[in-house]
């Protein structure tokens, strides 16, 4: 038998694999396990049952599902990921409560972006940063698509994009048409799609369809479950600030100008590039 995952990363890749295949009740687990690392690093099991709406025995039965002798061997790998890592946004705003007023409103908002912000420097891979900009750079067109929520998103990277010089089209489904305009995406091309669930089904689809065409699929989503997650040849994980179940677009938003940005600078390093070779 495959000894258990000993490792975060090998742990949440097999979880991730895994989950369609495991009972309902330990899918709820295993999203809960994905979403908070911390606390299932760092809270008892009973705990830890209670913020996950389930029994302490599922929790159990859960760990064994994975080769562990039980649930406090799982937990040690969660640990292992808490080393030289700071805490999650989420922890950090567990305390903000009382006060009802707007700049209440606004202070927590500030925090929970802040935090934000800190969770997305500390989780980046620099080599996904990079991936994703040279696929960008080598685009004849990059069609960008996000609905509801994820809209703003896309409508930015498409008009910035487009002042860099590039071909940008944004898929905006007006009139219902997303899968028509999704029909100009060709060989050569690059998609963005950008969703956080629940999942609109249209950027999923269009994603998927591009993926079975050949087109590399740049994906900004919320974990490795989104259906998004494995239709991608690189995949931005964002966890973006929320109080009291409204969330915001910080994180997810400093992303899309550092994409922008990073590409402009390739592209100029690129222009400086054929200058000097066209000077020899």
């Amino acid at each position: 038998m495959t000894a258990a995952a000993d490792s975060y990363d090998a742990l949440r890749a097999e979880i991730s694999a895994r989950h369609d295949g495991l009972s309902r009740q330990l899918q709820k687990i295993a999203r809960f396990a994905l979403s908070h690392p911390n606390e299932m690093a760092l809270e008892t099991v009973a705990a830890i049952a209670a913020m996950a709406e389930v029994q302490p025995s599922s929790l159990i039965r859960f760990a064994k599902a994975f080769r562990f002798d039980g649930f406090s061997e799982m937990q040690r790998v969660f640990r292992s990921r808490l080393v030289d890592r700071v805490p999650s946004y989420s922890e950090r705003i567990k305390g903000l409560t009382g006060g009802t007023g707007a700049t209440d409103v606004l202070t927590h908002f500030v925090d929970a972006g802040i935090h934000a912000l800190q969770h997305l420097r500390d989780e980046m891979r620099p080599e996904s940063l990079e991936r994703a900009i040279e696929l960008l750079a080598q685009a004849n067109t990059i069609h960008v698509v996000g609905q509801r929520r994820s809209y703003p998103v896309a409508a930015y990277l498409a008009y910035a994009l487009g002042h860099l010089g590039r071909r940008a089209h944004l898929v905006d489904n007006v009139g219902g048409m997303a899968f028509q305009q999704a029909a100009w995406i060709a060989d050569g091309d690059a998609l963005i799609a950008v969703s956080f669930r629940p999942y609109a089904q249209e950027t999923v689809e269009i994603a998927k369809e591009s993926r079975n065409r050949g087109v590399p699929v740049i994906t900004i989503t919320d974990g490795p479950l989104s259906p998004l997650a494995s239709l991608a040849a690189v995949t931005f994980e964002i966890e973006d600030a929320e109080v009291r179940s409204f969330r915001s677009l910080t994180a997810t938003m400093c992303l899309a100008v550092t994409l922008v940005v990073g590409l402009g600078q390739r592209l100029a390093r690129i222009r400086d590039m054929d200058r000097i070779a066209a000077g020899a």
